[in-house]
């Protein structure tokens, strides 16, 4: 085993191969950029080193400065974690060539199942099914359009490089085929530095169902398959283990599939068979198509341990250090039923924008496996992925670790940035995903419903309430801040993003308050130091830059109101379009005088990995354009402004 090793990665996943290196002994280094010099990696690691510049180009993806640590810290071995240069060949290549182990598969490995159109020729060969498309090198636009006819619409335009639903478009008809084919080659071309797209029959009733495989360089076997249909924009949002409504003839024939596709490249470590299945009418073992090979530990990697009881990230060190397997392929065993949601700063009301922010307050409940590179105080980075944590829940029963989802959930406390929270609880509580019945179309077709919440104006008030009572100071004695010479009531405001809120808070005992706020009456009991809203479950407080109250999967911030300031101002309306986040403007679609209808595409920005374009408020007339292409903007940058609607219609 090794004494000592280099992770060249950042975030949740340095911290998760930190915690097992620690387990077994292993001593471990980490590497930073220069806004991650107090990050958690960093402080969990026995050394650090850093490396430059906030960007990934100067700093995680600098190959020649992370080998250089590692020699210079007497580092034997180097973890790639994912993403960043975990399945880049050439990275592995100098790392061998450095003296260094690569705790992954061989380049080798990695350049054959790199780019999905030779992985898919190798794999028929191997004989595993794959999809129908091409896979072809020809890349110019009447011919791939030609294709996508002859396999019949609707069809998927994939990047032949990366992963993560970036470079991938869905186009249902040949009308749209020339637009989605551009913008799947930029942003591939941007993400990954290659345009290359292939083209494949999209599937009606598609599950996205992997299986986890793990090889030593000679034998291979798979630890049982996982479910990651629940996605949003072909990013995965809550996966588990096992698939729901799997047979014991579907397991073996993609157990099987994925075990020859592992030993057709002689594969070493951990890697991941992700299969395309149609879910139409049950699993059948005729009916599911490989997709591509992820050559490295997958995020969604901890439910499978949870239903086997195996850390993958111990396999992979004693792998990499020349063990053989630790167990056959009859020697391991499925139990139970895990589930992973991963919990995002992003504002899903505003089209699940990516979003930053400094973490006032960050908390998870014991019963859960909580796997986060992020503590209370920590800032979210525009430069990488807004991952806030996984939460992972096991049950003997898939009915038991879902419940325990929702709570788990519901007991995660996040406050200083918006989040994905109450949107991954409303996915627990689907009546249809409770009962399994899942597809990669689900969230699409019932987005408003789970962005829409249940009586949220109520919700907010009984929030609103309970933060009164806080600032009251009324906690630890009932009459403080109160005067002997005044009325048992004391007016409390509130202020919050969208406005003041006034609150008369009446003393009626030393257990009982009332609240008085918006029209409404909530009486209060005192719980031990604080205080319990009659006819509500409890809430949890917590004070921390503001009042952040937390409750049933729901949280609201208010400050102090402050009298004195009033600097607060209407905002541009649909005049002015703002920067929702920090990014680069990758391309600019209008100019001085544009007439444009309601959402028509401005402008371009890529921020955190994606594309994102933003369109027009309403119909008008472009009066000024403020940036220009491959500027970096900050959030609220004013980018697009239109004629006020009484000179536009001068």
């Amino acid at each position: 085993m090794f004494r000592k090793i280099l992770i060249a990665n950042r975030g949740e996943i340095a911290c998760r191969i930190i915690k097992t290196a620690k387990a077994i002994g292993v001593s471990t280094v980490a590497v930073h950029s220069d806004v991650d010099a107090k990050a958690r990696h960093v402080a969990l690691a026995d050394e650090a080193v850093a490396l430059g510049g906030a960007a990934p180009k100067d700093s995680y993806l600098r190959g020649d400065l992370i080998i250089a640590a590692a020699l210079q810290t007497g580092a034997e071995a180097i973890h790639p974690g994912y993403g960043f240069l975990s399945e880049n060949p050439d990275f592995v290549d100098d790392v061998v060539k450095a003296g260094l182990v690569f705790i992954g598969p061989s380049a080798k490995a990695i350049r054959a199942m790199g780019l999905k159109d030779a992985a898919k020729a190798l794999m028929e060969q191997a004989g595993v099914p794959v999809v129908p498309g091409y896979h072809g090198d020809q890349q110019d636009g009447g011919f791939l359009a030609g294709q996508a006819e002859a396999i019949g619409y609707p069809v998927l335009i994939k990047a032949v490089a990366g992963g993560g639903g970036k470079g991938m478009r869905r186009v249902d008809d040949k009308a749209d085929f020339a637009e989605a084919l551009r913008s799947a080659k930029s942003e591939a071309a941007n993400a990954f530095g290659k345009d290359a797209v292939l083209i494949e029959k999209y599937v009606a009733a598609p599950r996205h169902i992997e299986v986890q495989i793990f090889g030593d360089g000679e034998d291979a076997v798979h630890l049982f398959e996982r479910d990651c249909s629940l996605q949003r924009r072909h990013q995965k949002v809550i996966e588990e283990a096992p698939a729901p409504g799997m047979t014991a003839a579907m397991r073996e024939a993609m157990g099987s599939a994925a075990v020859r596709a592992a030993k057709a490249i002689g594969y070493s470590g951990a890697g991941t068979i992700e299969f395309i299945v149609d879910g139409s009418e049950g699993l059948h073992p005729d009916r599911f198509w490989f997709m591509e090979m992820n050559t490295r530990l997958q995020v969604e990697h901890p439910v499978t341990e949870a239903v086997t009881g195996l850390d993958l990230v111990e396999w992979q060190l004693r792998v990499a250090s020349g063990e053989r397997l630790p167990l056959r392929q009859e020697e391991i065993r499925l139990s139970g039923h895990a589930f992973e949601a991963r919990l995002y700063a992003e504002d899903v009301a505003a089209g699940f924008l990516p979003a930053t922010g400094r973490l006032l307050h960050l908390a998870f409940p014991d019963h859960c496996r909580a796997d986060t590179g992020v503590r209370s105080g920590d800032e979210i980075s525009p430069w990488y992925d807004p991952m806030i944590a996984k939460i992972i829940t096991h049950g003997e029963t898939r009915a038991i670790a879902l419940a325990r989802l929702g709570r788990a959930l519901d007991e995660t406390e996040v406050a200083g940035t918006v989040t994905n929270l109450s949107f991954l609880g409303a996915l627990a509580r689907h009546a249809g995903f409770a009962r399994g019945e899942v597809d990669t179309g689900l969230i699409a077709r019932d987005l408003a419903d789970l962005t829409r919440g249940s009586d949220h104006t109520r919700r907010e008030t009984v929030l609103a309430a309970a933060a009164a009572l806080h600032a009251a100071g009324i906690s630890e004695a009932p009459t403080a801040g109160f005067a002997l010479w005044s009325p048992r009531s004391r007016q409390v405001r509130l202020d919050r993003q969208n406005g003041v809120i006034d609150a008369v808070i009446t003393v009626e005992g030393p257990d009982a308050a009332r609240v008085d706020i918006a029209g409404e009456v909530f009486w209060a009991r005192r719980q031990g130091a604080g205080w319990r809203l009659e006819g509500e479950a409890p809430l949890r407080i917590v004070e921390a830059g503001g009042i952040h109250v937390f409750g049933a999967g729901t949280t609201a911030s208010f400050t102090r109101h402050d009298a004195l300031n009033r600097n607060a101002a209407a905002g541009p309306g649909d005049d002015m379009t703002l920067a929702p986040m920090p990014g680069l403007v990758r391309a600019i679609f209008v100019s001085e005088g544009t007439e444009v209808a309601a959402n028509q595409p401005l402008c371009l920005l890529e921020a955190m990995k994606m594309e994102h374009t933003l369109k027009a408020a309403r119909a008008g007339r472009v009066a000024a354009v403020f940036v220009s292409e491959g500027q970096q903007i900050a959030a609220g940058d004013p980018l697009v402004q239109l004629e006020a609607e009484s000179m536009a219609d001068a």
